[in-house]
């Protein structure tokens, strides 16, 4: 198990098969040219099929194929295979020494069934192992996604207590409190909106941006009720910041964590900043807290956690997210770019 990890790893199965294919097609085919010139000219071929390959695979199927570009993929894919093909016969035309090879006049036909038509045919058996491949991969996304859902589920039930009563005590508490107290009846609500937004709106694949963005506020202004003058908590948004969806409570679990480590400098600032803004599709997010050389944890453990949360990223956002993180002596920062232009996994895919 340790040697296919590390050969993963190190993309050693690559190596592997195009080391294989280049002693099998040179096998095959190496009576064909002159002695000399027998490894350049396989070496030639296979570094062109690779680097078609790869190109197909790991750029244009991501970027145009699986965005539904269709046309534009079908075009780009052909304009490069013939252009590959153009590129082959110029160079081993010239280290042959003919010029037929490189020259536009003669047969098309002949040229055509040569030379484009078995890159189409190979490069597309690349790419059918790649769509195969990501198929599978995406299954066990799902797989994954279902079971953590279903855990998620139970321990929530376990834990979790009735809703009525808990919204009915609340709104006892709330006009028990007197009314020239307006600052307390306001915390109670936002403290009822956090939960009722626990509770009922989470539920969803996706959840409004602007409904997370009010969770996040509600729950900033709460923390910032336990804190003194000496600790700076804000947050700041963009306007650009709306008229999108995300998976609910992704972000929590960062400004969470913020706190739960945040410093306690009794000489200087201690602070909690977070960030959110939108340009070209992607949604970046930063988090940054003070923090003491010698940590002590105030919060109470509990939470996803970044480690689930980073797993919940993998899941649903695979191959469409950048999360940072910067761990300084004094400062802990957190930077998460989000592709919203592309849907996320949902269970109903």
């Amino acid at each position: 198990m340790k040697a296919m990890s590390i050969a993963r790893k190190y993309g050693l199965y690559h190596i592997l098969f195009w080391l294989t294919l280049f002693a099998t097609w040179h096998f095959f085919r190496y009576q064909d040219y002159p002695e000399s010139y027998r490894l350049h000219i396989t070496a030639i071929k296979v570094a062109d099929l690779a680097l078609l390959v790869y190109l197909t695979n790991y750029l244009l199927i991501p970027k145009l194929l699986y965005r539904k570009r269709y046309w534009l993929f079908g075009g780009v894919f052909l304009a490069m295979v013939i252009a590959s093909s153009i590129l082959k016969m110029y160079v081993l035309g010239r280290m042959l020494q003919n010029p037929a090879m490189f020259s536009l006049a003669g047969n098309l036909k002949e040229r055509i069934y040569d030379n484009v038509l078995p890159h189409i045919l190979l490069v597309c058996t690349g790419a059918a192992f790649k769509l195969l491949a990501d198929q599978l991969r995406a299954q066990r996304r799902l797989v994954d996604m279902a079971r953590e859902k279903a855990n998620a589920e139970l321990n929530f039930l376990k834990s979790q207590i009735n809703p009525h009563l808990l919204f009915n005590s609340l709104n006892s508490i709330y006009f028990l409190i007197d009314k020239s107290n307006a600052e307390a009846r306001k915390t109670l609500l936002q403290f009822s909106d956090l939960l009722r937004y626990q509770l009922y709106e989470c539920g969803a694949d996706r959840i409004e941006i602007e409904k997370e963005l009010r969770f996040l506020k509600d729950y900033l202004h709460l923390q910032a009720l336990r804190k003194d003058s000496n600790y700076e908590i804000k947050m700041d948004v963009s306007e650009e910041v709306r008229g999108f969806t995300i998976t609910p409570l992704l972000l929590i679990p960062f400004v969470e964590n913020a706190f739960k480590h945040i410093s306690h400098h009794g000489d200087r600032t201690n602070f909690v900043h977070v960030s959110m803004s939108r340009m070209n599709g992607t949604l970046n997010f930063n988090v940054s807290n003070s923090k003491d050389e010698h940590q002590r944890i105030t919060e109470p453990t509990g939470g996803i956690g970044l480690t689930n949360v980073k797993r919940r990223l993998e899941l649903i956002y695979p191959g469409q997210h950048q999360l940072a993180i910067e761990n300084a002596s004094s400062t802990f920062h957190v930077s998460l770019s989000l592709d919203i232009n592309r849907p996320a996994i949902t269970m109903n895919q």
